[in-house]
């Protein structure tokens, strides 16, 4: 998309005065962090810019710049309905599917506006007019920061834009462990510092702000971790009363499920959260080598995502979701084991 339509974009955005730039719900550090970017490009290009997250985010990405501008759908759906309404542009970022937007999927469905997706999760929708999608990159701002090349812009990166688009690589890649970060990755990390991306500064202010409640959230997830060396799996469960106990807060798990996959020998991690007010569980699937956990979560758990890296959910309780996840790994001992 990006080199056959770059043309077509770039004659639509001199035509455009508001557009509107959404991430998925839920939003992460590559979704805040490319949403932000993007919307600082824009404003500076002099477009009447705006994001609208589907609903609050984790505190540890407040301090991102343009952060107070950001509209939580959820907290004033009228008001961000408009906003919709007259947005003749709309960007869809780190998400393929309108689902993923949640109570504003309507909204997005019935929306008259051109709509240009970036994203870089498998098997894309087709609801967009244009779409950019890569599932080899590393992160969806990776992909902005591309996309801003394309448009030739990419001396208009300010420190702004290059905090943002760093904050979202470091967070989708693991600081930068993940097998998805290729050479490119870190060029374009080398260009973001030189743009004025403090990256000691964005580590502390991601990974180093922890609350007293988190770390010992964490301790009751460790505390919960069951391993299965059998077939190289590690998972945790978080209930709702444990998280209450521990005053929770959005994004206060973030990176929990990572510490099973830590595990010397284990493959295939997950971490299983009650969630009382949806009625759900929401699982995070993360897995090293060949195994896909993209392909997990869209056959048993109404999920998907990456093939290390995946989500999904289960309308069952806590101990019939932990019977049906151990069910399964029989049915992937080859893979698992290999």
């Amino acid at each position: 998309m990006i080199e056959q339509n770059i043309l077509e974009i770039t004659a639509e955005l001199s035509k455009a005065s508001n557009i509107v730039i959404v991430p998925h719900k839920g939003p992460d550090g590559d979704a805040m962090g490319s949403t932000l970017a993007l919307m600082h490009f824009l404003k500076d290009k002099g477009h009447n810019a705006k994001v609208i997250a589907p609903n609050e985010y984790p505190t540890f990405l407040k301090w991102l710049p343009g952060n107070d501008e950001v509209m939580i759908y959820e907290e004033n759906k009228p008001a961000a309905n408009a906003v919709i309404d007259d947005a003749e542009i709309i960007f869809t970022l780190d998400f393929n599917d309108l689902s993923r937007c949640g109570d504003m999927q309507h909204s997005l469905e019935t929306s008259k506006a051109i709509f240009i997706m970036i994203d870089h999760h498998q098997e894309p929708a087709e609801y967009a007019d244009y779409t950019y999608s890569d599932t080899q990159m590393s992160s969806t701002c990776e992909m902005v920061y591309h996309f801003i090349d394309k448009l030739r812009a990419k001396n208009k990166i300010t420190p702004e834009i290059a905090s943002c688009l760093y904050t979202g690589i470091m967070t989708d890649t693991g600081s930068f462990r993940f097998s998805s970060t290729s050479a490119t990755t870190h060029r374009v990390i080398a260009d973001l510092i030189d743009k004025g991306a403090k990256n000691s500064d964005i580590h502390q202010d991601v990974f180093d702000t922890n609350s007293e409640s988190r770390l010992q959230l964490l301790g009751v997830a460790l505390n919960n971790l069951n391993v299965n060396r059998q077939y190289r799996t590690a998972y945790i469960t978080m209930s709702q009363e444990e998280l209450d106990a521990n005053n929770f807060r959005k994004g206060d798990t973030e990176g929990f499920v990572n510490y099973g996959l830590s595990l010397d020998g284990i493959i295939f991690a997950a971490i299983f959260i009650e969630n009382k007010q949806e009625g759900i569980i929401k699982i995070s699937f993360r897995s090293k080598g060949d195994f896909s956990v993209n392909t997990f979560a869209r056959n048993h758990f109404h999920g998907g995502g990456h093939n290390n890296a995946a989500g999904g959910r289960s309308d069952e309780n806590m101990n019939d979701t932990i019977v049906k996840f151990n069910s399964l790994l029989p049915d992937y001992k080859e893979q698992l084991q290999a």
